[in-house]
C-alpha cells in the first residue's frame, strides 16, 4: 500500500485543479492522486498558516512536508521578502509544489527530502502539518530535527489534531525544545509554537 507520506509516484496521475481562498487571495493548486488532502485544502493548514501570520516571519522559512505547496507558496505570498524552503518525501507532491509556486506567483524553493536528509542551514522559521499516520517515530523526529535545524530564537510550529495526538505532540515538543504551547485551537486542531532558546525578542512576535 501507498502513501502521501511514501515516494508513490508510480502511482496512475489524475490531476486536478482546485482553488482556495485565504484573507482574500484566491490561489490555484494542482493536486493529484497520492498527495495529502487532495481534493480540498486541508482545514488544519489554514488554522496553521493563520497563527503564521500573526507572526512577522523574516529570512529563510522551511515548509516541511510540503505537500503541493500551500503553506510555502501562502507565506511566500505575504512574505515576499522572506525565502522559502519547502520540502517532502513525496516526489509527485514536490513536483506539484513547483508547479504551484509559478502558477501563483511565488518563488518556492522545492526539494525532494526524507525530513531533513537533503536540506542544509538553518531556518528562522519552520512550520509543519506533519503526517500523523506514519507514526509517532516518523513524527516525533522531524520536531527533533526541526530544533536542530532552527537558528537561535527560531520559532516551530506544528499543526495536530486532538484526536490524532495532539496532547502527547505538545509534551514531546515541550521536551526538545524546553519550551511550547497551545497557541490556537480550532475545531480539534491544535497549533503547538516552541521557540529555540527561547529568546522572544528574536521571534517577531506581534
Amino acid at each position: 500500500m501507498t502513501h502521501y507520506f511514501t515516494d508513490n509516484a508510480d502511482l496512475p496521475s489524475d490531476r486536478k485543479e482546485i482553488r482556495w481562498t485565504f484573507r482574500g487571495h484566491e490561489f490555484i493548486f494542482l493536486t493529484d492522486t497520492g498527495v495529502f488532502s487532495r481534493d480540498r485544502v486541508d482545514y488544519g493548514t489554514g488554522v496553521l498558516l493563520e497563527t503564521a501570520l500573526s507572526e512577522r516571519f523574516t529570512g529563510r522559512l522551511l515548509d516541511l512536508g510540503c505537500g503541493y505547496g500551500v503553506v510555502g507558496i501562502v507565506l511566500k505570498t505575504f512574505y515576499p521578502d522572506a525565502e522559502i524552503e519547502a520540502c517532502d518525501i513525496n516526489s509527485r507532491s514536490v513536483e506539484l509544489a513547483g508547479l504551484n509556486s509559478n502558477i501563483n506567483h511565488a518563488s518556492v524553493h522545492t526539494v525532494v527530502s526524507d525530513r531533513f536528509e537533503k536540506i542544509t542551514g538553518t531556518f528562522s522559521a519552520i512550520l509543519a502539518n506533519p503526517p500523523i499516520r506514519a507514526g509517532k517515530e516518523t513524527v516525533y523526529g522531524m520536531f527533533q530535527e526541526s530544533y536542530d535545524h532552527l537558528d537561535a530564537g527560531g520559532v516551530f510550529l506544528a499543526v495536530v489534531r486532538r484526536q490524532q495526538g495532539a496532547e502527547s505532540a505538545l509534551r514531546k515538543i515541550t521536551g526538545i525544545f524546553g519550551n511550547a504551547e497551545a497557541v490556537q485551537k480550532d475545531k480539534g486542531y491544535w497549533v503547538i509554537r516552541a521557540v529555540k532558546g527561547k529568546i522572544d525578542e528574536l521571534t517577531g512576535l506581534c
